[in-house]
C-alpha cells in the first residue's frame, strides 16, 4: 500500500524537477498497473531514485545504504520504501527481503552498475541484478535517465538549476526473453549484460 509520506514525496519531487529542470518523461505507458517487475536504470546522481519514481503510480521500492537507516533520516527513508543494503552488496538477508517485495507483486528499482557513474557514461553491470532476476524470475523494464549527471553528478554539492532532465521507460522484457539465449553456466552474468544493453539502447 502506498503511504501518504510516499505520495507527498512523489508530488514534491515532480514539482521540483518540473520547475527547475524542465522534466520530460517518455514511455510512462510502459509501466504496468499491477504485478512485480524490476525497473533497471543507469545511475548518474542522487537525484535518480526520486526522478525515476515520482510519476510511477506504483509502490516502488528502492535500495539505500544501511548506514543511512539511523535517526530521523532512517525513519523517513523507511517510509519511502527503502531497503537497507551493505555497501551495495546483495547479501542473503537483503536478497530474501527483496524477493519478498517482488513476490508480493510490487516493483523494485535497481541500478545494474551498482553505483553512480563517475563520467556520465554507462559502466559494467554487476552480477547482482542477474542473480536477483534469475531468482525472482520476474520481468524487467529498462529505463534511461539523462541530464542528472550534469545537474548533480558525483562530486557536486549543489544542483545546477535549469539543466534539463529526461527519463525514458522502455518496454517490458520477460524473464523468458532475457534467458532464451543465455548459457546455463553464465546465465546470471549474461542476464546482467542483457539488461544493461537494453538500457543502453534507450
Amino acid at each position: 500500500m502506498i503511504t501518504y509520506t510516499y505520495r507527498i514525496a512523489q508530488y514534491l519531487s515532480f514539482i521540483y524537477f518540473k520547475i527547475f529542470h524542465r522534466f520530460e518523461i517518455i514511455g510512462i505507458e510502459n509501466i504496468p498497473e499491477s504485478g512485480a517487475f524490476v525497473l533497471a536504470s543507469n545511475h548518474l546522481s542522487f537525484l535518480d531514485p526520486p526522478a525515476l519514481g515520482c510519476k510511477i503510480n506504483r509502490n516502488l521500492h528502492y535500495f539505500a545504504r544501511d548506514s543511512l537507516f539511523v535517526g530521523p533520516l532512517g525513519f523517513l527513508i523507511r517510509r519511502l520504501n527503502s531497503i537497507p543494503v551493505n555497501r551495495g552488496q546483495l547479501d542473503l538477508g537483503t536478497l530474501k527481503r527483496t524477493l519478498g517485495v517482488l513476490k508480493s507483486g510490487e516493483p523494485l528499482l535497481v541500478f545494474p552498475e551498482g553505483t553512480r557513474s563517475i563520467d556520465g557514461n554507462l559502466s559494467q553491470a554487476k552480477k547482482g541484478i542477474g542473480l536477483l532476476i534469475d531468482k525472482a524470475k520476474c520481468p524487467v523494464i529498462p529505463a534511461r535517465i539523462q541530464g542528472s549527471f550534469e545537474i548533480l553528478g558525483k562530486g557536486m554539492i549543489f544542483p545546477r538549476l535549469g539543466r534539463k532532465l529526461i527519463i525514458t521507460y522502455g518496454t517490458m522484457i520477460t524473464y523468458k526473453e532475457l534467458t532464451s539465449s543465455c548459457s546455463s553456466g553464465n546465465r546470471r552474468e549474461e542476464i546482467s549484460e542483457l539488461v544493461l544493453e537494453a538500457i543502453r539502447k534507450l
